[in-house]
């Protein structure tokens, strides 16, 4: 592997005059949702950022097209991108080497927990091992003592929960390919902070969500799916276990929530979620009351349906092909960290995004205007 030049003293004086702070982040997965917020965020205290992203044939920076410094021709400004792969060691040594930067983020990965299990060895492959190939490019680049780096953990790892509430040191037993690779990054994280006095953090995050989620993710498909019933372009929509329980957020305050965690003294570990748990058929019931229609339930099992009352057309089913093999179970977090960190801030919780309409248009999303077409929610 290609060696890497120390990292240059960026505490050094120039004519008597100290240095101004360098805030350089690296992100990995930043044309993601998460990612995509965390730039957002980054660039508005400062930042300069640099963005890691697979080749594609097709565009795949519609999240980030608005950070350009002129969107139009893609000319860059204070966020530059940069072609890499975290299957790719050697280019993961490259970028770190000539950006040294004092913050990395990684966020890349394959994040569908259903898909996982199609794409087991992809899934391990860049979500397990990419996390240790991104590790060990900031030690063979010398940044060991330089770098702060975040591993976005997930509350996956908990999967068949061993106690209620959830907390640091609940121990983990994750149910889906996605939860098992995710484990091994989080103990190679462990591994490199005790081993090399590096500053990595695990942030195991609940789920959280927005209008820049992936549509094939359960909130934006069920939000998708009642704008496009509301103005007559469908009928119905299927999904899995409707009794399945999460606990969801907004992407906006969990991307704070990851910064935060890097300006603590020390590196540690936490979980972030809301502290509220409800499951797909109240959040599929929440949505189609901002459309004016109230959803009654029917049938058992994989015969049930969900049917307007007011006009008696089924709009919800169940397909056995969106059920996991294997379900996570129920959980509730523990608020450490927000008892400890000061400038914390309020967390979205179900109820308030869905409930305020102009909550639900910003944040969850149920609205026509992410897939071109034109929807009025107002009373």
């Amino acid at each position: 592997m290609a060696q890497c030049s120390e990292s240059a003293d960026v505490s050094s004086a120039v004519n008597g005059e100290p240095k101004k702070e360098r805030k350089v982040a690296v992100i990995t997965g930043i044309t993601g949702q998460d990612g995509s917020y965390l730039a957002e965020f980054l660039l508005a205290k400062g930042y300069k950022v640099h963005g890691i992203l697979r080749r594609s044939s097709s565009f795949n920076t519609g999240r980030i097209e608005h950070l350009y410094q002129n969107p139009q021709t893609h000319t860059e400004g204070n966020m530059k991108l940069h072609y890499g792969d975290l299957t790719d060691s050697t280019c993961l040594v490259k970028i770190i080497n000539e950006v040294k930067p004092t913050e990395i983020y990684n966020l890349g990965a394959q994040s569908h927990v259903k898909i996982s299990f199609e794409l087991a060895e992809y899934t391990a492959n860049v979500d397990g091992v990419g996390t240790l190939r991104l590790l060990d490019a900031i030690k063979t680049c010398g940044l060991t003592n330089s770098v702060k780096f975040y591993q976005a953990s997930t509350s996956e790892l908990y999967g068949k929960v061993q106690e209620i509430p959830q907390k640091e040191t609940t121990p983990f037993y994750p149910r889906s390919p996605y939860g098992a690779a995710k484990l091994y990054a989080y103990w190679i994280v462990v591994n490199f902070r005790e081993a090399y006095n590096m500053f990595a953090t695990n942030g195991i995050l609940f789920n959280h969500e927005s209008p820049r989620r992936g549509s094939n993710f359960v909130t934006r498909k069920i939000s998708r799916s009642v704008a496009k019933i509301h103005l007559g372009q469908l009928e119905s929509f299927s999904l899995g276990n409707l009794d399945s329980k999460r606990d969801w957020g907004h992407a906006k305050d969990y991307v704070e929530a990851m910064w935060l965690m890097l300006q603590q003294e020390e590196p540690e570990d936490f979980v972030i979620a809301t502290g509220e748990v409800h499951s797909v058929r109240e959040f599929v019931e929440k949505a189609f009351v901002h459309v004016g229609k109230t959803i009654v339930w029917e049938g058992k099992d994989e015969q049930e349906v969900g049917r307007c009352q007011e006009t008696g057309v089924a709009h919800v089913k169940v397909d056995p092909k969106y059920f996991r093999p294997t379900e996570v179970l129920c959980g509730f977090w523990s608020d450490r960290f927000l008892q400890q960190t000061d400038s914390w801030l309020f967390f979205s919780r179900l109820y308030r995004s869905i409930t305020s309409l102009q909550e639900q248009k910003e944040r969850v999303g149920v609205r026509a205007s992410d897939f071109s077409l034109s929807l009025s929610l107002s009373p």
